[in-house]
């Protein structure tokens, strides 16, 4: 099966209880896993909201994929930069740490090889 065919899905979000209540106004969006022992969303009762699980997670294939298809390597040298070239359907994303030289050095590589680069 090739990567075009699959398509990722998408997933709810998933919610802290009581996010978005008047009283819990510093309440952040993130998840956190229920441990009361009274709690609704532990025990799953209905309209109480979806929990990760893994019957959410994707398909191998597109597991890590960019919305564009592709798939980003990241890249610390000249060597890893090179290396996207023998790899269809990557792409490549600038180390955080590189020095401006250097990150300038490589994308004069990478127009010259025509690789796509995330960051540049």
């Amino acid at each position: 099966m090739r990567r075009n065919e699959m398509i990722k899905r998408n997933n709810p979000k998933f919610r802290v209880p009581n996010y978005g209540a008047p009283n819990r106004k510093g309440v952040k969006a993130r998840w956190r896993h229920q441990r009361g022992i009274d709690n609704k969303r532990r025990v799953k009762k209905q309209n109480r909201g979806p929990v990760p699980k893994v019957g959410y997670k994707n398909s191998d294939i597109v597991r890590y994929s960019r919305p564009d298809g592709s798939f980003e390597l990241l890249v610390h040298n000249q060597a890893e930069l090179l290396s996207v070239l023998g790899m269809p359907g990557y792409s490549a994303r600038f180390a955080h740490n590189l020095s401006s030289r250097k990150r300038e050095s490589l994308k004069k590589i990478a127009d010259s090889n025509r690789i796509k680069v995330l960051n540049a």
